[in-house]
């Protein structure tokens, strides 16, 4: 189903249902022959490595190749242009892509012609000589006019420079369209301190004025347009993660941003019409984009699940969204007899695509097929809003291999699910693909109280909110303090020494954790994970099944973490 948001909207792929809303018409005019441009914007983000499909035939980028290639056609057909935008994080999430520095994935989006695309957090998860090797690979350019880097002058002067483009002007049918691409501030603490360290992460709503104030002084464009990594929060309430794409709407000039196409949050940003309350979207429905100050945000979930479609006209000097859509890509839901059955029409994957990156695929693939364990659990990524079992599985593996009293994983950590049955070091490879040391720290029992005090704070929500195992406590979000009742079962000393495991992401700074001096165990945490699974061989999920009350938040309005109203 589709619904139309002015007189004129482009036609639907067929069999495939979509989401729109309704839009105000000009009373003076509308979309005509002579007095109208016709353009579609199509966005996904958080590819994560997600270049092929996975085990049930979804998603993947032959698929979402055929389905770009359809929607171009037919909007050409009817006189229009189409524009391809990512909001970022293209790296990290699959083994066979991360083993390959995520070649297979750009090759993927030269395939299928990107525009542009918005740096995400995740780029930094490497090097920056990687970062740059993609820039290389990468046929289109990748925007964020709020990162700068430090260089000396001819004169030996340091100054900030941007690191990466601000903006691209498109001609789309003699419509000038500025496409500005802004990346978190959250970079800064929850991208890797050993890579991003040298670099400087503004405002992007700051930055974002000041470009749109270059493009108009130039009048180098008719329409203003965001791609950026930023995240949608419902009505701006963004916890603990740094403000988002609502946020920065809202602190602009009403109506000088027309359409922000975004990610990072991994959502689906369909709304309630006329409300800033998220609708309940299900796969293939209805989905209103969200409206702030003159801007439309629009978000398609992750992973290529979606092609977002946005058909735009442009009449009266004003832009206007003729229709919108999320656009399954072969996704599946269970039937009543638990079969997996489409939720849209069938998409014939791109052979040339296929073709393409089907040697990445193959490449290692029996390592990373090999079976190291057998779970009667089905171990949930979860949404960094309780402790769960896999953040217990992963913190506890940690801390058995140093022997530590208790351990600390940040749920940002956690990439994956795993699914019950065989486990694979592909499924070690997807949970935990950062390639994070394990360090070991000690402290005395008050030094602990302080350290915990910032992390187990960390808002529900937040990469940051912190998996805990081998310690019980209570935890005062309003006042940002913990009472520790034991740690390890030896009860609790302040002038006691105690030993923990952070992972080196968290003990650098990440996530906006307290930096520690912490020994560097030499063993990655996949690695870690790997080996404790192997020993283990059957892993029993009521074993590390959190035990309620271990850990107690208060003056909260969440019993399973910190969350606290914006005051």
């Amino acid at each position: 189903m589709k619904i139309g948001f002015g007189l004129v909207a482009a036609a639907v792929v067929a069999g495939l249902t979509g989401c729109a809303t309704k839009e105000e018409q000009s009373i003076d005019t509308e979309c005509g022959i002579d007095n109208c441009t016709k353009f579609t914007v199509l966005h996904t983000n958080d590819n994560h490595g997600r270049f092929w499909e996975n085990r049930h035939g979804e998603y993947g980028m032959a698929a979402r190749k055929a389905l770009v290639d359809q929607i171009r056609s037919e909007v050409e057909e009817l006189g229009g242009q189409t524009l391809l935008l990512s909001g970022g994080d293209i790296n990290t999430g699959v083994p066979e892509s991360d083993l390959q520095d995520a070649e297979p994935d750009f090759i993927g989006m030269n395939m299928l012609g990107y525009d542009a695309m918005a740096v995400g957090n995740h780029e930094f998860d490497n090097p920056l000589s990687v970062l740059d090797m993609q820039r290389k690979w990468a046929e289109f350019p990748m925007l964020a006019a709020n990162i700068y880097k430090t260089v000396k002058a001819d004169d030996a002067t340091e100054q900030l420079v941007r690191y990466f483009e601000p903006y691209k002007i498109f001609d789309v049918n003699g419509l000038k369209v500025a496409v500005v691409g802004l990346t978190t501030e959250d970079t800064a603490t929850i991208g890797n301190p050993d890579i991003v360290s040298d670099l400087t992460f503004t405002d992007p709503t700051a930055e974002m004025v000041k470009v749109i104030a270059e493009i108009n002084a130039a009048k180098s464009a008719d329409v203003i347009f965001a791609t950026t990594h930023m995240g949608h929060y419902q009505d701006g309430e963004s916890g603990s993660n740094a403000p988002g794409d609502v946020m920065m709407a809202r602190g602009l000039e009403q109506g000088s941003l027309q359409a922000i196409f975004g990610g990072h949050s991994q959502n689906p940003v369909c709304m309630e019409a006329g409300s800033n309350q998220y609708a309940e979207f299900k796969p293939g429905g209805e989905c209103v984009p969200d409206k702030q100050n003159g801007s439309y945000i629009m978000q398609a979930y992750e992973w290529g699940k979606y092609v977002g479609r946005a058909d735009f006209e442009y009449y009266g000097d004003e832009l206007h969204l003729a229709s919108y859509q999320l656009i399954p890509v072969n996704l599946k839901r269970k039937d009543a007899d638990g079969n997996r059955v489409l939720v849209a029409g069938a998409i014939t994957p791109d052979q040339e695509v296929l073709a393409a990156l089907k040697p990445f695929k193959e490449k290692g693939e029996g390592k990373l097929d090999e079976k190291i364990a057998v779970t009667d659990a089905q171990w949930e990524r979860g949404d960094s809003t309780e402790q769960t079992k896999l953040g217990h599985l992963l913190a506890q593996s940690n801390r058995s291999k140093l022997g530590a009293d208790f351990a600390v994983m940040n749920s940002g950590g956690i990439r994956a699910s795993i699914e019950a049955g065989d486990v694979t070091y592909r499924d070690v490879l997807t949970v935990q693909p950062f390639g994070n040391m394990i360090t070991l720290s000690n402290m005395t029992g008050s030094q602990v109280v302080e350290y915990l005090s910032v992390v187990a704070t960390k808002q529900v929500g937040s990469g940051g909110y912190a998996q805990l195992s081998g310690i019980k406590m209570t935890v005062d979000c309003k006042a940002a303090q913990v009472a520790i009742h034991d740690i390890n079962g030896k009860g609790f000393n302040a002038d006691e020494s105690y030993t923990f495991t952070v992972p080196s992401y968290s003990a650098s700074g990440g996530d906006g954790y307290p930096k520690l001096n912490p020994v560097d165990s030499g063993y990655s945490d996949a690695e870690v994970l790997y080996g404790y699974l192997k020993e283990k061989g059957n892993i029993i999920g009521d074993e590390f099944t959190p035990v309620v009350g271990d850990i107690t938040y208060i003056n909260s309005e969440s019993e399973t973490g910190c969350k606290l109203s914006k005051q």
